[in-house]
């Protein structure tokens, strides 16, 4: 498999280090078990002659010519905060680079981003209708910088089409390891095993939501409120009366911020306390499912699996 890692000023250094390393992993591992499998062809290619680390060090990049990748790779760039995100995303490379990957996509190349990479992507135009994924903490900005991709944060990893799309920071790792996958399961799972990676199938478990919610006054409002009542169940008509708006943008506000409707997110915090409760004391599951207002414990076992891909004996091993 043919791959271009489309490197950028600034790249994030775990990012480009997590991807390179799987793929050299993968192929020193193909030698090793014997497998019959293609070699992983991994070039660094760039849209300048000179490109420099977030951490300051001289990364190698060829240009990019003629050679047509099955996949491309867009590592993330090392801007953590919307603030000189944005300022980082009017730059003529980014620029540049959009126009690489549109010409990349029409030739029918697999593309894929990770973590802020996806930022990049989405400049070009190429998200557009797509189903993505991004930085969980960086949801707001993409929401409203990109609004026609179809965006769920929740997940690690999320497929449309040929794009590929991965969370935060340590998701590079996830999405070589897919890349890999496609190839051969027996290599990806050798892969993981030897850099002792484990499935991480969702970002929700790692999402600090406060961070969001304080983002947005009425959206903190609400999660006020909600806190207030798990175990009493929801109203919309309440909801909107005790947060001094009305319900349109309160359904809004929460879209927006945490891409939930308000139903939704007071769903997620009754899940929040049940983990915390199952965690931190000895009652029984049916004792927490009453506790945050659900009938039964079978309800509250099918949203954990539902919304954490964890079951009661897994987050309890954990507390």
């Amino acid at each position: 498999m043919r791959i271009n890692v489309l490197v950028l000023d600034g790249v994030f250094d775990l990012g480009l280090s997590a991807v390179l390393d799987a793929f050299q992993t993968a192929n020193e591992l193909i030698e090793v078990a014997g497998l019959a499998v293609p070699r992983f062809d991994v070039k660094i290619v760039g849209v300048r002659k000179a490109v420099k680390t977030s951490q300051g060090l001289s990364v190698p990049v060829a240009a990019i010519d003629a050679r047509m990748p099955d996949c491309v790779v867009v590592p993330a760039i090392g801007f953590k905060m919307p603030g000189p995100l944005e300022n980082a995303l009017v730059r003529p490379d980014i620029r540049d680079a959009g126009a690489a990957l549109q010409r990349w996509s029409r030739r029918g190349a697999t593309m894929t981003a990770a973590c802020v990479g996806t930022f990049v992507m989405a400049e070009s135009g190429l998200l557009d209708h797509q189903r993505a994924t991004t930085t969980w903490w960086l949801a707001p900005l993409f929401r409203k910088r990109y609004p026609n991709v179809l965006l769920d944060e929740s997940n690690m990893l999320v497929r449309s089409g040929r794009f590929v799309t991965a969370g935060a920071a340590l998701s590079h790792m996830d999405l070589a390891l897919w890349l890999i996958r496609g190839v051969s399961p027996q290599l990806a799972s050798l892969t993981a095993k030897y850099l002792i990676v484990d499935s991480r199938p969702s970002q929700s478990a790692y999402a600090l939501t406060d961070h969001l919610v304080h983002a947005d006054p009425l959206v903190q409002r609400f999660e006020g409120w909600a806190r207030a009542r798990l175990s009493k169940g929801f109203s919309l008509d309440d909801a909107a009366k005790a947060t001094g708006s009305s319900k349109r943008t309160l359904a809004r506000h929460l879209q927006s911020v945490l891409g939930k409707s308000p139903l939704s997110y007071f769903q997620s915090l009754r899940v929040e306390r049940a983990v915390h409760l199952l965690k931190t004391g000895s009652a029984t599951v049916d004792e927490v499912a009453t506790r945050v207002g659900y009938a039964d414990g079978a309800t509250l076992r099918a949203l954990l699996r539902q919304r954490l891909n964890v079951g009661v004996k897994e987050i309890r091993r954990t507390a």
